[in-house]
């Protein structure tokens, strides 16, 4: 389902994107910030792809986006919800980068085993 749900200034609204969705069907979330997942755990949202945070890029940033967002780089969970955080491939602020290196990250959706 593709929707671009959101008032402006308000940010998304993510019962309206994902409101009369198939239940049945699995749910990926595209949202530019991390911070989102918590708000896709309850809309039940079963992975969310996002980047944002460009892996902290260095410390002292790292720590600070390790502070704000549930997941900095890499896999987490947030309850049921699967979060994958790239840390993308551009700088904020200088153009530096320790510990947090540029990524293009592939990703192949497969169908879950049979029971």
């Amino acid at each position: 389902m593709f929707s671009g749900a959101g008032r402006r200034g308000c940010g998304p609204d993510l019962g309206e994107a994902l409101g009369g969705r198939d239940l049945s069907r699995p749910v990926v979330l595209l949202a530019h910030q991390p911070v989102l997942a918590d708000e896709a755990a309850r809309h039940g949202v079963d992975l969310q792809l996002s980047g944002h945070t460009h892996g902290g890029q260095m410390f002292p940033p790292t720590a600070v986006t390790s502070l704000v967002s549930p997941v900095n780089s890499a896999f987490g969970k947030v309850e049921f919800t699967q979060l994958y955080v790239t840390n993308g491939t551009g700088c904020f602020g200088p153009p530096v980068r320790v510990g947090a290196p540029a990524e293009i990250t592939p990703l192949e959706p497969r169908s879950p085993l049979p029971a």
